[in-house]
């Protein structure tokens, strides 16, 4: 989706980080930043740690700052799913660009509870539009 990122601050929120290893070379900054109702993981493991264990009311970036973000996994267990995709546009640059990965409400693994995908609250496309529209995105694929 985002074929150079050279100079430009990347975040992963939620369950990002196997989506952030590509782009570690090539982005001037990347930062994961994972909620503490998920608990976090040490990310990049081979290198210094960028990882944030963070409040998804209050993320601790000032505004603006960044040029993509990628949310994986983490409207499905937000508590205030609205509020949180504000905060995602209030640390995000006028120009931003977010990718949300969400488990699918008609997809078979969000049905079974023995799937990391079978817990919180899956999203059909039309909700994630939606949920996208009212937190002020211009959703532009799906």
């Amino acid at each position: 989706m985002w074929p150079d990122l050279t100079g430009l601050d990347v975040l992963g929120f939620g369950y990002a980080a196997p989506f952030l290893d590509g782009v570690t070379g090539e982005a001037r900054r990347v930062v994961a930043a994972m909620p503490g109702t998920q608990g976090a993981e040490r990310w990049p493991p081979d290198r210094p740690c960028s990882t944030a264990l963070v409040d998804e009311a209050r993320l601790p970036f000032t505004d603006a700052v960044f040029d993509r973000v990628v949310m994986a996994h983490a409207l499905e267990e937000s508590q205030a799913p609205p509020a949180l995709l504000r905060e995602i546009w209030r640390v995000m640059a006028p120009e931003g660009r977010l990718v949300v990965i969400a488990a699918n409400r008609m997809g078979a693994w969000s049905l079974a509870d023995s799937t990391a995908f079978g817990h919180g609250r899956p999203y059909s496309r039309a909700q994630l539009r939606t949920l996208l529209r009212n937190a002020m995105f211009e959703p532009l694929a799906s």
